[in-house]
């Protein structure tokens, strides 16, 4: 939904609506499951979406806290997020099943979006900016840092060189992989299609930034939002 990028920002209301009609619209092309591949997203719309679809598997994304701090030594972690991630309900539920008598330090970093949109990362500006986010995890002792957004490991190797080797960087996605193939209806054969990819954005644009991050070359769809945001169609 590259139209509403970013959704860090926005209000809980305004992501659960967007959410909604993106859920309606991948259960019409066919989908058997959804994974909200955003934490913000999640963050903000995986328990009300459970409500609204009770029987599609949906699958969330949530800081990856509770691994980072079983293999932390120091017992300092830190976590990079988005504003609305770090206010949400799933990551307030985290730190108080796993946080108790250790550190975890929360920066919220929306930056870390427009440079991991641009691939700026390896810029002057984008380097100033990254470590004014990790710095100060790192001297407060911070031996793990989670990466909470699916935007930031895109610009893991910029964290990474200025955290040091002596910081591991936390990826949920994997889990979210493994829980995927988990909950995924035994009756319903793993398509074999071609990939569809679809933007709210401009469809080159997206094309480009696809082929970029991923190494994947393919042709997006364009979708356009009804005029009260809440229907997602095809354009033109």
């Amino acid at each position: 939904d590259q139209q509403h990028l970013p959704y860090g920002p926005r209000s809980t209301p305004e992501i659960q609506q967007f959410s909604e009609g993106i859920t309606r619209f991948l259960i019409e092309q066919g989908a058997a499951v959804v994974v909200m591949a955003c934490n913000t997203a999640s963050a903000a719309s995986l328990f009300y979406l459970r409500e609204v679809f009770p029987t599609l598997p949906i699958v969330g994304m949530e800081p990856a806290l509770k691994p980072a701090l079983a293999e932390s030594q120091s017992g300092v972690v830190g976590v990079l997020s988005t504003q609305a991630t770090a206010e949400g309900v799933l990551y307030r539920r985290l730190l108080e099943r796993y946080a108790e008598g250790k550190q975890v330090i929360t920066q919220v970093a929306p930056e870390l979006v427009r440079i991991a949109e641009a691939q700026s990362q390896h810029t002057p500006e984008s380097r100033a900016i990254i470590r004014g986010y990790v710095e100060p995890i790192v001297a407060a002792g911070a031996d793990a840092i989670v990466l909470a957004c699916t935007h930031f490991p895109f610009v893991a190797d910029a964290i990474q060189d200025v955290v040091g080797a002596g910081v591991r960087l936390i990826d949920p996605s994997v889990a979210v992989a493994r829980q995927t193939a988990r909950v995924w209806p035994v009756d319903v054969e793993p398509g074999r299609d071609t990939p569809a990819y679809y933007t709210t954005g401009d469809t080159s644009l997206f094309q480009t930034r696809l082929k970029a991050l991923t190494g994947i070359g393919a042709t997006a769809a364009g979708l356009t939002w009804s005029a009260d945001e809440r229907v997602l169609g095809l354009r033109g």
